[in-house]
């Protein structure tokens, strides 16, 4: 059955995705977005609405003029480092801005909600994988303040019956499989692309920061999961919400890490470009393992990754950056 959702983000990198799936799953899709992070052309179709979650007024407008089924929220803030610096502009869009938005699904009677979250909420793992049980203990601002909007979810459950699932990434990366969209942060602070771009020509030199994290080859191994699953793992947590009526919060990875070095050995592989990398120091904070235990979304939710192949995920995103390259995009 067709439903009718509201995307808040739907011009970033996830939320752009995440439109384009709901559209061909047959869904009307309207989209949020203040475009301070996003991009326009982007959003390849459905309804688009130029905002802020700051503005209220415009909020309780969107809200009274339509029946949404769910939203789904993409629209936080990102960047660890910024968050330091700046932890007021993470506090005030990543947790006020959202208030305002479960408020307006409160007083309209939306009662769906899919949040984007993090594995940042996790701070420093304890043990490796990382499941569900593991201790919230963030170590940074944006961390901080993922966990401080699911704990409000939890709460307004239970006041309001909001029903909501939190999905804790732990690094999107890939792009669209068909190649209409992808990966485009100003400035840019992930592995794959910023290898991608120095690939290319579009980027500087490769920084490797720390080749003496206790792991095999030295360096720090992560947990990449393709767009296109996260999207399909959206897809099937909104089915769940649908049937169960009940809130819920799922860690998605693929459950095998790849380290940077392997990282880094599989972009020159894919693009046939010996990359410049330049060794510095660790960097502060940076755990050796980031690993997700995925088994709970694929038993609740059905969920099992279709592109974990670290080599088809950066393809994918290959064939993205040459588009990028190609057009001369920044």
């Amino acid at each position: 059955m067709s439903l009718n959702y509201l995307v808040v983000g739907g011009a970033g990198y996830i939320g752009s995705h995440m439109v384009k799936a709901l559209l061909q799953a047959g869904h009307e899709v309207v989209t949020l977005d203040d475009l301070s992070t996003g991009h326009r052309e982007a959003v390849i179709g459905g309804k688009f609405i130029h905002g802020s979650l700051a503005d209220e007024s415009l909020l309780d407008s969107v809200f009274a003029s339509h029946r949404f089924g769910a939203v789904l929220h993409f629209a936080s803030f990102i960047q660890v480092g910024e968050s330091v610096v700046q932890p007021a502009k993470y506090y005030t869009n990543n947790v006020s801005n959202t208030l305002n938005l479960l408020n307006a699904m409160v007083h309209h009677g939306v009662r769906n909600f899919v949040f984007s979250s993090t594995a940042a909420i996790f701070g420093e793992p304890q043990y490796v994988p990382i499941d569900e049980r593991h201790r919230v203990a963030p170590i940074n601002p944006y961390g901080a303040s993922k966990a401080i909007v699911e704990q409000v979810l939890r709460d307004y459950d239970h006041a309001y019956g909001l029903k909501s699932i939190c999905l804790r990434y732990f690094n999107a990366c890939g792009a669209d499989p068909d190649g209409e969209l992808g990966e485009r942060h100003h400035p840019e602070t992930h592995l794959i692309p910023l290898a991608l771009q120095a690939a290319s020509g579009r980027g500087k030199d490769l920084r490797l920061f720390g080749r003496d994290y206790d792991t095999p080859d030295g360096t720090c191994i992560r947990d990449y999961i393709h767009i296109a699953d996260l999207c399909q793992a959206h897809l099937l947590a909104l089915e769940h919400l649908k049937k169960s009526d009940t809130s819920a919060a799922f860690n998605l990875g693929n459950g095998t890490g790849f380290s940077v070095a392997e990282v880094i050995s599989a972009v020159e592989r894919v693009t046939g470009v010996k990359l410049r990398v330049v060794e510095s120091a660790r960097r502060n904070g940076d755990p050796a393992r980031l690993v997700a235990d995925a088994v709970l979304a694929k038993n609740t939710l059905g969920w099992k990754p279709q592109y974990a192949e670290l080599d088809l995920i950066i393809a994918h995103a290959w064939a993205w950056e040459q588009k990028q390259a190609a057009y001369g995009n920044a």
